[in-house]
This record gives C-alpha cells, sequence and structure tokens, in this order.
C-alpha cells in the first residue's frame, strides 16, 4: 500500500521526519518497501517561460527558442517538441541536471549549429507520466523560476509498505497513524464526522437473502449530484499512490478506501432496475459485466449484490459496468456493507480478481466503522458533487464484536526473550488500543479494538466479527486451537521495536551437509557444457609447456619456470590454455585432422608480482573449415566464430550482455586487426577473441586459418544470491522497427546497438544487427549498419504517433552518441 506524507499528516500531529517514520515502521512490524522522494528528483527543474520560438535553420523538425527562466539571462535552447512557441510557459533543466526520463545528465550541446543551453521537458522526461506528446504546458500565469516541485505540489514524498495477511487494519493511512502515534511518534488526529440530515426517503432498500453473502448493510442516496472530474487535490492523492482518477463519485470511494480502510461502493440509482437491492447468493451461469470490463461466470458460492433484473456487482470484489457512475449521474445511491471474509477470498481466487476492497474485505475490516464511514462518504459526495441526502436504507444488524484477551506477563519472556514489566506491557497494550479491563500480578484482561480482527479473544466471536451466528459458534467451538495471547505478546514487543528482540539459532538437523559443487566449480561446469554444445571437444592437456613455445603467447618470468620438470620441454608454465589447444590443433592437422574444435577449462599463469598468478580460463580453438550443412556450405573459420563461442560461455554464466563492450587491444598473439577484447566496464576483462596471428601460425606449423577464445572464469562476478521472479509476458504485441544507419567505418555496431537500447529502457527491449554493407552505393569510408529494435508496450498498444516518437529518439540517440545519421 502507498500513501503520502501530507496524507499521513492529516491523521497524525507529528513533527517526525521522513526517516525517522520509515525506520518507527519497520521497527514495528510494518515493512518499508519503498520510498519515492520526487522532490529530490526534480529539484533542479524550474519553470519557464518561451520568449521566442523560431525555426531551425537547419532542422524542419526543431524549434530554437529564447527561454527566460527568471534569473535575469535568456537561455538559447533546441527543442523538437511540436507545441513549443512564443509565450508557452514550461518546465525547464539547466546543465548539470538528472533528467529521469532518459537517465541523462544535462550538458551544454550544439545541435544542428545552434547552442542549447537548456531543455524543455515533457512529462515522460521528467519521469511523472508517459505523455511524450510535447514539452508540459503550464498556465500563463505559473511563476517564471519557482520550482517546478512546488508549483505542481510534488514536494510530497510517497511511501509504500507491505502488510501481512494478519494486519488489514494497516492497510490504511488512519490505520498506519495509529501505529505510529502508539510508537510515540506523535499524536493521532481526532475523525470528527458531522451527520447528515436526510432530506428524503431512500430511493432503494436493502433486503439480505442470504447471511452468507452479508449480514449487515448501510445505503444513502444523494440527488442533485453534478458528477465530474473531482478537485485537483484529490486526483493528485489518488495519482500518488497509483490510481487513475474516474470521477468524483468513484474517486470519493477510493479515497475512503485508502484513507480509513473502509471500502464504499457507489451506484447511479437511475440504472438501478426496481426499487429493492438483494444480498444473495449467485445462481449458477449467472454473469457479471464488471467495471474492469470484463465478463464473470458466477457460481453459487459467490455473494452479489442484484437488482431485479441482474447482478450489479461481486460483493466485495467488484461492481459492475450496468450501474456504473458517469458524467451523466444525478442520482447515486452509496453502499457500505460487511461481508464475510473467507468467502470473498475464495470469490476473488476463484475469477482471479485482485482489487483494493478484495484485500481489505478478506483481511477483516473495523466493523464499528460502517455509520460513520457512510456518513463521511455521503459528506464529501455533497461537498464535491453538491446535491442532497436520502435517509439510511439498512439491512441486518452489527454484529457483536466485543471480545476480550488474556495476557500473562511471564509469557512475554517465554516467547519473545525479552524481560518487560508489567506496568509497560500494559501501557503498550494501552497506546495500541487495548483497553485493560481486570488485571492482577499475573496477568492483564484487555478489550480488543474493533480494528483488529486478527486477535480472535475468547468469550465472543472467535476469529472474525463479520460471520454468520452459525458459523461464529462452530468457529467458538475451535477457539482452543487459536491462542490470542501470543498476539498480545507479539503486540508488546513490536512497540518495543523488533529488532531488540533477540536472534536464536534454529537446530541443525545433521551436521554434515550433503555434498554440494562450490560456485566456482559449478561455474567450470556450466562453461564447458556451453562449449561442447557449441561442437568444442573437452581436452584435458598440461598446464606446462617449452619455453620458447609458451613465449609464443606471452610472457615466461624465471619465477614461473619449473624447478624439476616431468619433461625437459615442459619447463614453463603457460600464459594461456589456448597455447596447448593450439598446439594440440597443429598435431591434429599434420596427421590429416585440419577440421577440428578444442575446448579446455584450465589454467593460465601470470607473473605473481601481477597480483593474480593462477586464472582459471575457459578457452576454444577452432581451425579449417566450419562443418557444412544443408543451410550453407562450409567456410573458412574466422573471428566471428571465437567470438560466439566466447559470447556464448559468458551469458550462460549470467554476465548481461547489454552491458558488456568490446574493444580492439587483444594480446599479442592474436590478428591485430580480426581480434577483440570483451570488457564489463573499462576495468574488467571478461574474455579475448580473434584469430591466431599468421606469424604464430607459422611458428607453430598451423597452415590453414585458426581462431581462438579465453574466457576468464574468475573475472564474472558472482551471481545475487536472491533470483528474481520470472518476469510476467508483456499482455501487449511487441513492435519491431528496422533503421539503417550511415556511419565511418570505425564505428563499431556495438556502439549504435547500445545507444538504441538506451534511447529509451522503458520500451526498448531489444536491438540486434542484420546487415553491414561498405561498397560503392555509400561513401567511401563509410558504411551502412542495419539494426531492429524491438518496441514492448507494457500497459497499452502504442500510436502511431508514439511509435514515431520512439524512433525519433532512437534515431536522436545513435546519432548522439556515435555521429551515425540516417540513411535515406
Amino acid at each position: 500500500m502507498k500513501f503520502t506524507m501530507s496524507w499521513l499528516r492529516e491523521h497524525l500531529e507529528t513533527e517526525a521526519t521522513l526517516d525517522q517514520i520509515s525506520t518507527t515502521l519497520s521497527a514495528i512490524g510494518i515493512e518499508v518497501e519503498g520510498i519515492e522522494d520526487r522532490a529530490a528528483a526534480l529539484a533542479s527543474f524550474r519553470i519557464a517561460r518561451v520568449i521566442e520560438a523560431t525555426q531551425h535553420p537547419n532542422a524542419d523538425r526543431l524549434r530554437a527558442l529564447r527561454v527566460d527562466l527568471g534569473d535575469g539571462r535568456e537561455y538559447s535552447v533546441v527543442c523538437g517538441a511540436p507545441n513549443a512557441r512564443t509565450g508557452m510557459v514550461g518546465v525547464a533543466a539547466l546543465p548539470g541536471s538528472f533528467i529521469p526520463g532518459t537517465g541523462i545528465t544535462l550538458k551544454v550541446g550544439e545541435i544542428r549549429g545552434v547552442k542549447s543551453e537548456a531543455m524543455m521537458l515533457s512529462s515522460r522526461e521528467m519521469g511523472l507520466g508517459d505523455d511524450h506528446s510535447g514539452i508540459v504546458d503550464l498556465p500563463g500565469d505559473a511563476p517564471v523560476g519557482a520550482r517546478y516541485v512546488d508549483y505542481a505540489g510534488l514536494d510530497d514524498p510517497i511511501i509504500e509498505i507491505k502488510v501481512t495477511p494478519n494486519r488489514g487494519d494497516a492497510l490504511s493511512v488512519r490505520g498506519i497513524a495509529r501505529d505510529l502515534a502508539a510508537a510515540g511518534l506523535g499524536t493521532l488526529k481526532p475523525w470528527a464526522v458531522e451527520p447528515v440530515a436526510a432530506a428524503y426517503p431512500s430511493p432503494l432498500s436493502w433486503t439480505i437473502e442470504d447471511p452468507r453473502a452479508c449480514n449487515w448493510v448501510l445505503g444513502r442516496a444523494v440527488r442533485g449530484v453534478k458528477n465530474g472530474p473531482s478537485p485537483q487535490w484529490l486526483q493528485d492523492r489518488l495519482v500518488a499512490i497509483g490510481l487513475r482518477p474516474i470521477n468524483a463519485l468513484v474517486d470519493v470511494t477510493n479515497f475512503f478506501t485508502f484513507a480509513v480502510g473502509r471500502p464504499l461502493h457507489v451506484f447511479d440509482t437511475s440504472k438501478v432496475m426496481g426499487t429493492t437491492l438483494a444480498m444473495r447468493m449467485a445462481k449458477d451461469g449467472e454473469e457479471l459485466l464488471a467495471l474492469n470490463g470484463k465478463t464473470y461466470t458466477l457460481t453459487s458460492e459467490d455473494g452479489v449484490i442484484a437488482d431485479d433484473a441482474r447482478v450489479e456487482a461481486l460483493g466485495g470484489v467488484i461492481g459492475g459496468e450496468h450501474s456504473g457512475c458517469d458524467e451523466n449521474t444525478t442520482e447515486c445511491f452509496l453502499e457500505c456493507a460487511l461481508f464475510d471474509p473467507v468467502r470473498i477470498a475464495l470469490s476473488g481466487r476463484r475469477h482471479d480478481i485482485r482489487t483494493d476492497a478484495r484485500s481489505r474485505f478478506e483481511r477483516g475490516i473495523n466493523p464499528s466503522l460502517l455509520p460513520k464511514a457512510l456518513d463521511a462518504a455521503t459528506r464529501m459526495i455533497i461537498d464535491l458533487c453538491g446535491g442532497e441526502a436520502s435517509d439510511v436504507a439498512a439491512a441486518g444488524t452489527e454484529p457483536a464484536w466485543q471480545r476480550e484477551a488474556t495476557l500473562r506477563f511471564a509469557r512475554v519472556e517465554e516467547l519473545g526473550g525479552l524481560d518487560i514489566a508489567p506496568d509497560l506491557a500494559v501501557e503498550r497494550l494501552t497506546r495500541l488500543g487495548f483497553c485493560p479491563v481486570k488485571r492482577d500480578e499475573a496477568s492483564v484482561t484487555v478489550a480488543v479494538p474493533p480494528w483488529r480482527n486478527d486477535i480472535a479473544g475468547h468469550g465472543a466471536l472467535a476469529q472474525d466479527p463479520s460471520l454468520p451466528a452459525a458459523r461464529a459458534q462452530a468457529a467458538a467451538e475451535g477457539c482452543a486451537a487459536i491462542e490470542p495471547e501470543c498476539d498480545l505478546v507479539e503486540e508488546v514487543l513490536r512497540l518495543g521495536g523488533l529488532d531488540a528482540v533477540p536472534a536464536v539459532s534454529l537446530p541443525v538437523a545433521s551436521p554434515v551437509p550433503r555434498p554440494a559443487l562450490s560456485a566456482k566449480q559449478s561455474r567450470a561446469a556450466l562453461a564447458r557444457r556451453v562449449m561442447a554444445a557449441r561442437g568444442l571437444l573437452d581436452c584435458v592437456t598440461y598446464g606446462f609447456l617449452a619455453k620458447d613455445q609458451a613465449a609464443l603467447f606471452g610472457e615466461t618470468p624465471d619465477n614461473l619456470r619449473l624447478e624439476n620438470p616431468i619433461a625437459s620441454d615442459l619447463d614453463q608454465m603457460r600464459p594461456t590454455p589456448v597455447a596447448s589447444l593450439a598446439f594440440a590443433a597443429a598435431r591434429n592437422a599434420a596427421r590429416g585432422f585440419a577440421d577440428v574444435g578444442l575446448g579446455e577449462i584450465g589454467g593460465a599463469y601470470r607473473d605473481p608480482a601481477s597480483g593474480s598468478s593462477q586464472l582459471a580460463v575457459a578457452a576454444g580453438v577452432r581451425t579449417g573449415m566450419t562443418a557444412p550443412n544443408w543451410a550453407a556450405p562450409a567456410r573458412p573459420v574466422d573471428a566471428m566464430d571465437a567470438k560466439g563461442d566466447a559470447l556464448a560461455v559468458l551469458a550462460a554464466l549470467g554476465v548481461p550482455m547489454a552491458a558488456v563492450s568490446v574493444t580492439t587491444d587483444a594480446p599479442g598473439f592474436y590478428h591485430p586487426g580480426r581480434s577483440g577484447v570483451v570488457r564489463q566496464g573499462p576495468k574488467v576483462v571478461l574474455a579475448t577473441f580473434g584469430e591466431l596471428h599468421p606469424k604464430l601460425r607459422r611458428e607453430i606449423n598451423l597452415a590453414g586459418p585458426a581462431v581462438a577464445f579465453e574466457v576468464f572464469l574468475d573475472a564474472i562476478p558472482d551471481p545475487k544470491r536472491r533470483k528474481k521472479a520470472m518476469p510476467d509476458l508483456p499482455a501487449f504485441q511487441p513492435l519491431r522497427r528496422d533503421f539503417a544507419f550511415l556511419a565511418e567505418a570505425g564505428v563499431s555496431a556495438d556502439a549504435v546497438l547500445r545507444a538504441a537500447r538506451n534511447a529509451d529502457k522503458a520500451l526498448v527491449t531489444d536491438a540486434v544487427l542484420f546487415d553491414r554493407y561498405a561498397g560503392d552505393k555509400v561513401a567511401e569510408g563509410k558504411i551502412s549498419l542495419a539494426i531492429q529494435v524491438t518496441l514492448q508496450p507494457r500497459e497499452r498498444t502504442l500510436t502511431d504517433a508514439e511509435i514515431e516518437a520512439a524512433s525519433q529518439k532512437i534515431v536522436a540517440a545513435v546519432t548522439k552518441a556515435t555521429g551515425a545519421t540516417l540513411r535515406g
């Protein structure tokens, strides 16, 4: 659940900082999953006025702007937004500002011969939405030079918490405020609700046909409403927590769902068939067209709200489209009901519907809150939409939610390991709303507050205050299995901070662990399998060579010379396994097997003074011709074959391939123009590959083509211990667009691909090279690189304009990074 600091302060009188609040929440058992402080990310953006907007002299789609940022000087800005015009007010970023939507830090630049000293921003570039059709267009009276976060009210941090299944009371801003106040971080403000006077009889009534569907429901109509967009403060609050504003009536119900944890539903009275709404069980095969646009086939185990003609809602889970409120609604009917948590959970799971209402009802809500929540929501509807309210239509009775629980003080230390004084334990329970009703030296009995449905109590309802009488009795009979005392111990402990509870080691079943490969062994085994799958024969060679042979592949320091070699020509530790494999390939070629592929997991030995005396290496050598097949004839092996082998091993070992780069500073035993080094960052060398140097091939009597690679297993970062969850498959079809760029001959395809991938990380999921051309159809010293870019929409199908904008962004990113231009 998400909430903002300003929303929290409406319920909590506190001077606590954001850090204090987040730390306290975690300490009292409410896990903080994230904090979004938009003010920090957008602090450098200023409101700016466009003094003049003219056509760029050298680009049809660009505009040259003169911009006022309120500091007494004018800034030259090059802008591609179609809505940039003289006199408009927008948002600008100065050099040094980090742009959240693009991931870049702004610098002064020159675009097509015109200097650009700032940047006018779109909503997407600020990370505030998906709109990239133009720059932000503010009202003309917006204060030029002011911080945009202050003007837009974005200086309000958003806190996201993870709520456990038993803490339904924590799924509301007021519930969070109540716990923080109990923890000493402020005072809980009273929630005063002005009663609503009835102006006319309710046009709709309730009937409960089956108590399994609902056992208490209230409702009230409001006529004469004008249902349009909700006010900006309400829209901003809902957007901040991830909700989409619908209209004022619907937004009010969503507001109270999060504010006080009380889901409500609103019907358009004119769309309800008849004058009675029934709480009943669905008939097998009945259908509901829900507000999410999907049609659900119901069963007799689903509790529903129905009128005379059809099912209007799946009670406590989701409303129906037929009776939904829209801009034409003039009279609405507000529903506030109490449902069976178990039945809500089963219905939601059966139909795969997850809503904010279901999340709260299935955990259990405060049964005493219904009348007050109905009055509060009605009052807000009248304040926002006008109109007058009817009297309250009701059915069923309020359940007997009162219950008690007993805590023996000794159990706190027995279960929690902390010796807490009885007076302190009682004080903590009292601050949490547990009122003492009886106390002696050894124990205290408290009345459980109505919002704590997770604490069963005794002598009343067992687990759930909304259970029908028969089920409550059955649950009460099995209540011996439920020990509310443990819950009270937890409450006493968590209010003092769960970090104070001592850690206790769990007993080990067996001191002998089962056999397992180390991370290094697992990595070597996986690399060996990958090389075998690519057709390389697994070899085991000596780790030493003759000194003159080893010298062909690297340095031969004296401290790597063997004092007692097994043979006179095996007296030097090899600098790389490639050396041993190359000599093995030469011996095979001399015996008539010129086309071979050899691979090995072995050691490479360097001067100990370098700090890495022995390296674990996966190496391979290919010679001669590739194997022919039906799709392609045999051809000589080349550097790309070795590169493919190296990258396949790296990818299998979990190296993020999008983060690697290739440079040309390969070791001297490779061909200087047909080799490369695979790096992660500027310093970490992951692999080398390339054709063997012609001089080296002559030295070892290897006549045909030969390529090699080596992957440094120790240089590969250890995998993260926490495995990432499998991502959801996208719901929308990916789009693929081809681009052909004209670049200088020295520009690498990798640089072009990297720029394309980084152009829009939220939308671009892949970029691959499918053609490279250098010939008479391009200028001398130029090459053509053709790439295919995959765009994967996540939330909706892209429009033509959005696709065009993304394409322009990709072209601009490639041009900026490499100087390449789009071919005509």
